[in-house]
């Protein structure tokens, strides 16, 4: 079957190894590269710019202190999930999936009219720490002098921080941090159903179906791009044709760790949605996975995904659609 592999797990690569990271990640702490672009917007307008720009209530926040929000575009579709930090009373910064920082600052810029403020990249890096030990790691402790922000993250019980800055490392009283690979986040993030820029979220996304409303939006605030249409759909009790769901495959055909991208998902005869991201749940036993599936189908409920063979053929798993996230 042609079956794709997590990124940072090949069918070589020890399994102790990959164990041990998840366990990292899950239990204790883990750290590992996960690239972020990062944006500078500074000068005189630059708040009240970004305020008109971001679904979250910037005004409101604190020197310091961060928070998720939508770029949206003027029809309510997603630009891009970017987490604010107000660094001082004229500065921000706006840091986003790695490789989506361009658009980023391109769809910013796009709007900046008679705006006295600059966009302009930042070359700096971001080493992740995930694990319910992380607040152990900084205890008493000063960040490395290659760190210039240490942003606490908490995304469905998954819990951490991100240290942005041009050589990002952990304390160096706390060096004993385990490095761990790409792959066992991706399970973890999987497991947890957080979505990443390019898999679960693009252009094509609304803010209710990949449940980032609550996270992300503003109820109170006053206008932004794209509002119209967030605030038409909350009338309408958000209720749209599709809605990121979980998938769980018990019994994969052997050696399977993953599913390809784009695998359909059927409920009888019906195509309801495909995969979008998927990995080895060692929590679970099984391959997890996401997509969007269309509101006929209210998890759990038993579907059906068609994966690709090298044949040309297809193959049918059986698999359970849950709400995210698969592991608390």
């Amino acid at each position: 079957m042609s079956l794709r592999v997590p990124r940072g797990l090949s069918r070589g690569a020890p399994q102790a190894r990959f164990d041990e990271d998840y366990n990292a990640l899950r239990h204790a702490v883990g750290a590992l590269v996960l690239e972020r672009d990062v944006v500078r917007v500074s000068g005189i307008d630059a708040l009240e710019y970004l305020q008109g720009q971001c679904s979250q209530d910037l005004i409101a926040l604190e020197r310091g202190v961060s928070t998720d929000a939508l770029v949206l575009s003027p029809q309510g579709k997603l630009d891009a999930l970017v987490r604010v930090t107000r660094v001082g009373d004229e500065e921000l910064m706006v840091d986003v999936d790695a490789g989506y920082g361009d658009a980023l600052r391109a769809r910013l810029e796009r709007f900046k009219l008679r705006v006295k403020a600059e966009i302009e990249p930042v070359g700096w890096h971001c080493l992740a720490l995930r694990g319910p030990g992380t607040p152990k790691v900084f205890a008493g402790r000063a960040p490395g002098p290659g760190t210039s922000l240490v942003l606490a993250y908490e995304w469905n019980g998954v819990v951490g921080a991100d240290l942005l800055g041009e050589v990002p490392e952990v304390p160096e009283a706390a060096r004993g941090v385990r490095r761990c690979g790409v792959g066992a986040w991706e399970s973890v993030r999987v497991e947890a159903g957080i979505p990443a820029m390019g898999a679960e979220l693009d252009g094509r996304t609304i803010a209710a179906e990949a449940h980032l409303l609550e996270r992300c939006v503003s109820t109170t605030k006053g206008c932004y791009t794209g509002q119209e249409i967030v605030a038409r759909l909350e009338a309408r009790g958000n209720r749209v044709a599709r809605r990121l769901r979980g998938l769980v495959i018990a019994q994969p055909p052997p050696g399977a760790t993953a599913l390809p991208r784009g695998s359909e998902v059927r409920l009888g005869e019906k195509v309801v949605g495909s995969v979008t991201s998927s990995a080895w749940s060692p929590a679970l036993g099984a391959i997890c996975a996401l997509g969007y599936l269309h509101r006929d189908v209210t998890p759990p409920c038993q579907v059906e995904v068609r994966v690709p063979t090298k044949e040309g053929a297809t193959h049918t798993l059986a698999a359970e659609a849950r709400s995210l996230p698969l592991v608390a």
